[in-house]
C-alpha cells in the first residue's frame, strides 16, 4: 500500500481525496468460466481516482493493464453526458477512468464506456480500441458470443456495434421524448438495485429489453442558486403517493422485431429482477406497488406468454435480494425466503439454511454449489456485532469459505476471488483461490489510513442492539474523566454501521480523538439478524429507530465513561433525518445535533422506498404526519445545523429548506450550511474535508468541550 504522509495532510484531507480510502483498492472483479483469467478495475494509486482495466493470471499472479483511460482518450479529460452523471449518483460512484465493464460469456472480450464512447479490449492481448457508436451511450454489454455490443443512449435508444468495427445502428428507437428503451428508470436504480435495462438471450440472438415512459411522473426542477443564469435541470421525480414511470418488457429480436411480455403489470407495476441463462426460461420477479406481493414469472421466448412459477406475500413488506431468483445450472429455482421467520436460502423446495444464518444475498450458483453471503441469525448468539460471511453450501452441507473475514466473492470455475476484512487492518484482502487454496493476493495501491480505528463492540440494551465504542486515542479515565457523547447512526432501513471491518470506522474514530465518546448503533430496521428485526419499522421510523438509539446510548453508560449530560448526535440521509429528530422529540437526552441531507417530509421522498415503509400517503396520512420532522419544529430547544447539497436529486434541498421555514416561523434559532453544486454524495475533496471540520467546531461549541 501507498501512503499519503505530507506535512499538510491531515485524515479529513487524505479521506476525503481518496475517498475514504477506496480509491487504488482493486474491485468489480470478474473471473473467466474455465478460471484461466481475473479482471478487475484499479488505478494507480491511492489518490488517483481514474480506474484502470486490469487482468491477473491466476497461475503466476501477474497482472498486466487490459485498457488505460489515459491512453484511449489521448490524455484528454472524460466529458460525462447528465445520463452517466445521474446513473454514476445513482450507484453512489465517485471515482473516475472505467468505472464499470462487461465480459462476453468466455471471458475474453471487455467492452465499457469512456467519456460517454465505447471501447472493446482483448484480455488475452490487451488490445483496446475504440468501437463505432452514436453517444453520449451508457451500459454496453456484449452478446455472450461476443460479436456485437448492444449500449442505450441518451437519446433514450438500444443499439448495437458489431465488436470487428463493420457498424453501429439503432436496434429500438423511442417514438416520443420521455421513452427510454434499455435503462433503469429512476426508481429502479436508487430503490431496486436494479442498474441494467435489457438482457442478452443466451444464445446471442435477441434480448430482453424495458422500455420506460416517464410522461406521467411529476417534474420537479433543481437549480443552481449560486448560478442563476443556469437554467434549472428538469427532474422526472416519483414522489411517495404520485405516479411511477410505466415500465413494459420486451422480447427484441437483431432485426427490430419486437414481442411485448405480457403480465399483469397493474397489479404488479415493478419491474424488479430478471434473469435470463441457459438452465431454463427468462424469469422476471415482478411486485405490487405497496411491495407486500410478488409474483415469479417465467416468460415464453416464442410468444412473451409469462406463466406463474410462484407468488409471494408478507404481511409487512418483501425484501429484493442480490442474486435470486435465478436457476441453478441443475435447472432448479433459486431464491431467498422470509417464510417461518427466518430468512432463508431455498433451492427448489429445499430450506438450504436453518436459523443460524441470516442471508444477505447469493453469489453463485454451480453444479456443486451455492454461494452467498449471511450474517448471525436468531438462533446464534456467539458471533460478534456486526459480523457477516460468505458460505458455501453442498450435498456435504453449509459451511465457511474462504479466508477468515471472507466478506464477497465472485467465481469462475475453479477461480474465486475473495474479498475479506478486519477490524485489525485497513482495506480489503483479495484472495485469488483455485480449488478454495490460496494461490495470489492482489495488489491495493488504497493509501494507508493516518490514524487506526479501535471499535469496541457490543450487544447494548435488552434488545441487544448491535454497537461499536470509540474512545480518544491515549484516553485515561482516571484524568480525562468523563466523556461528551457523539452518537454516529445512519439508522435505517439497509444501512448497516457496525461491521467487522476497519476502514468504516474510521471517521468516528476521527470524531472520538477529537475528544468524544463515540458511539455508533444499529438498531432495529437495520440488517440484522432476522426478517422481524428489519420489519419491526414499519409506519414507525420515528419511534422504533430513535428508541434503539436511546437504549443503547444508556446502556453502555453503564460500561463507559459517557457524560450524559453532553450527547451529540451527526448523520448523514436517513442518519441526517435520525439527528434532527433527536434534538427535536427528546431534548432531553440529546443536545446537539448535526444533519446532513435530511428527509424531513416522506411525502417528498421516492414511491418504492417509502411506501414500503410508510404505505401509501392517501391511505395513511397519519403515518406520514407522524413521522415527518416539519411537525416538531416548534419544539426545537437544542443547537441543530443542518447541511445540504443544493444539487441533490434523491433528497431534494426542499427537505431542509421546509423544516428550515417551520423552525424560523416558529421563532427557532438553527444553522443552516448550503452546499453550492453538492449532490447527496460530497466528492469534492475540500467540501467533504471542511464539512468534518465544521461538524467538530459546532459540537464543541455546543457541548461544552
Amino acid at each position: 500500500m501507498s501512503s499519503d504522509t505530507s506535512a499538510a495532510t491531515t485524515f479529513p484531507r487524505q479521506s476525503a481525496r481518496t475517498l475514504r480510502y477506496t480509491v487504488g483498492a482493486p474491485r468489480s472483479f470478474s473471473v473467466a468460466p474455465d478460471g484461466a483469467r481475473i479482471a478487475f478495475l484499479r488505478s494507480r494509486s491511492g489518490t488517483d481516482r481514474a480506474n484502470l482495466l486490469w487482468t491477473l493470471d491466476p497461475a503466476t499472479g501477474e497482472e498486466k493493464v487490459a485498457a488505460d483511460p489515459v491512453a484511449l482518450l489521448g490524455g484528454g479529460e472524460e466529458d460525462l453526458s447528465p445520463a452517466e452523471k445521474a446513473r454514476r449518483e445513482r450507484s453512489r460512484e465517485g471515482s473516475a477512468g472505467i468505472v464499470g465493464y462487461a465480459l462476453d460469456a468466455a471471458g475474453g472480450l471487455a467492452v465499457f464506456a469512456l467519456s460517454g464512447r465505447l471501447f472493446a479490449t482483448d484480455l488475452a492481448s490487451g488490445a483496446a480500441r475504440e468501437l463505432p457508436a452514436a453517444g453520449p451511450l451508457v451500459d454496453p454489454r456484449p452478446a455472450p458470443d461476443g460479436t456485437v455490443v448492444a449500449y442505450a443512449n441518451t437519446a433514450g435508444e438500444l443499439r448495437l456495434s458489431h465488436t470487428d468495427g463493420s457498424g453501429d445502428r439503432a436496434l429500438v428507437t423511442p417514438e416520443r421524448a420521455g421513452v427510454t428503451w434499455g435503462q433503469a428508470e429512476f426508481i429502479a436504480q436508487e430503490e431496486m438495485s436494479r442498474d441494467r435495462g435489457y438482457w442478452w438471450s443466451p444464445a446471442s440472438d435477441r434480448l430482453l429489453v424495458a422500455r420506460a415512459d416517464d410522461a406521467p411522473v411529476q417534474r420537479w426542477w433543481i437549480a443552481d442558486p449560486a448560478n442563476p443564469g443556469v437554467t434549472p435541470a428538469e427532474v422526472a421525480y416519483p414522489a411517495a403517493g404520485t405516479a411511477n414511470a410505466e415500465v413494459s418488457l420486451w422480447l427484441v429480436d437483431l432485426d427490430g422485431a419486437k414481442t411485448e411480455v405480457v403480465w399483469d403489470s397493474a397489479a404488479f407495476p415493478y419491474l424488479a429482477r430478471v434473469h435470463w441463462s441457459a438452465n431454463g426460461a427468462p424469469l422476471l420477479l415482478v411486485q405490487a406497488r405497496d411491495q407486500r406481493s410478488q409474483q415469479l414469472l417465467t416468460v415464453d421466448p416464442a410468444t412473451g406468454a409469462t406463466a406463474l412459477l410462484l407468488a409471494e406475500q408478507d404481511e409487512t413488506w418483501l425484501d429484493l435480494f442480490s442474486g435470486v431468483p435465478a436457476w441453478t445450472p441443475n435447472g432448479e429455482l433459486a431464491r431467498i425466503s422470509d417464510e417461518g421467520g427466518v430468512r432463508h436460502l431455498v433451492i427448489g423446495d429445499r430450506e438450504v439454511t436453518d436459523e443460524k444464518l441470516h442471508l444477505r444475498s447469493v453469489l453463485a450458483l454451480t453444479e456443486e454449489a451455492a454461494y452467498f453471503t449471511a450474517s448471525a441469525g436468531p438462533a446464534d448468539t456467539e458471533l460478534p456485532p456486526g459480523w457477516v460471511g460468505v458460505f458455501r453450501a453442498d450435498a456435504a452441507g453449509v459451511a465457511p469459505y474462504g479466508p477468515e473475514g471472507a466478506a464477497t466473492a465472485v467465481f469462475g470455475g475453479p477461480v474465486a476471488v475473495v474479498s475479506s476484512v478486519s477490524v485489525e487492518r485497513p482495506g480489503a484482502v483479495a484472495h485469488v483461490l483455485r480449488e478454495g487454496a490460496e494461490t495470489a493476493v492482489i495488489t491495493s495501491h488504497a493509501d494507508t489510513p493516518l490514524l487506526t480505528a479501535r471499535p469496541e463492540f457490543r450487544f447494548a440494551g435488552e434488545r441487544r442492539i448491535p454497537s461499536a465504542v470509540f474512545l480518544p486515542t491515549g484516553y485515561d479515565r482516571d484524568r480525562d474523566g468523563l466523556l461528551p457523547v457523539l452518537m454516529d447512526p445512519y439508522g435505517g432501513p439497509h444501512g448497516q454501521r457496525v461491521v467487522q471491518s476497519h476502514n468504516p470506522h474510521l471517521t468516528s474514530q476521527w470524531f472520538a480523538d477529537q475528544g468524544f465518546a463515540v458511539i455508533v448503533a444499529d438498531g432495529r430496521g437495520t440488517p440484522g439478524r432476522s426478517p422481524e428485526w428489519e420489519k419491526s419499522i414499519a409506519f414507525d421510523f420515528a419511534g422504533a429507530t430513535l428508541d434503539d438509539q436511546v437504549e443503547a446510548l444508556q446502556a453502555l453508560a453503564e460500561e463507559y465513561p459517557l457524560d450524559l449530560g453532553r450527547v451529540g448526535i451527526r448523520g448523514w440521509s436517513y442518519g441526517g433525518y435520525l439527528a434532527a429528530l433527536a434534538v427535536l422529540r427528546r431534548p432531553d437526552v440529546f443536545h446537539a445535533a448535526v444533519s446532513g441531507a435530511p428527509v424531513t417530509d416522506f411525502a417528498l421522498y421516492d414511491t418504492h422506498y417509502t411506501e414500503r415503509y410508510l404505505g401509501h400517503p392517501a391511505e395513511r396520512p397519519e403515518v406520514y404526519e407522524a413521522n415527518s420532522l416539519i411537525p416538531l419544529a416548534p419544539g426545537l430547544e437544542r443547537p441543530l445545523m443542518i447541511v445540504h447539497g443544493l444539487a441533490d436529486d434523491n433528497v431534494v434541498a426542499a427537505h431542509t429548506l421546509r423544516l428550515s421555514s417551520a423552525l424560523l416561523a416558529a421563532g427557532r434559532a438553527h444553522t443552516v450550511l448550503p452546499l453550492s453544486g453538492v449532490t447527496h454524495m460530497t466528492p469534492q475533496e475540500q467540501v467533504a474535508e471542511n464539512l468534518l471540520l465544521l461538524q467538530v467546531a459546532f459540537l464543541k461549541e455546543n457541548l461544552g468541550k
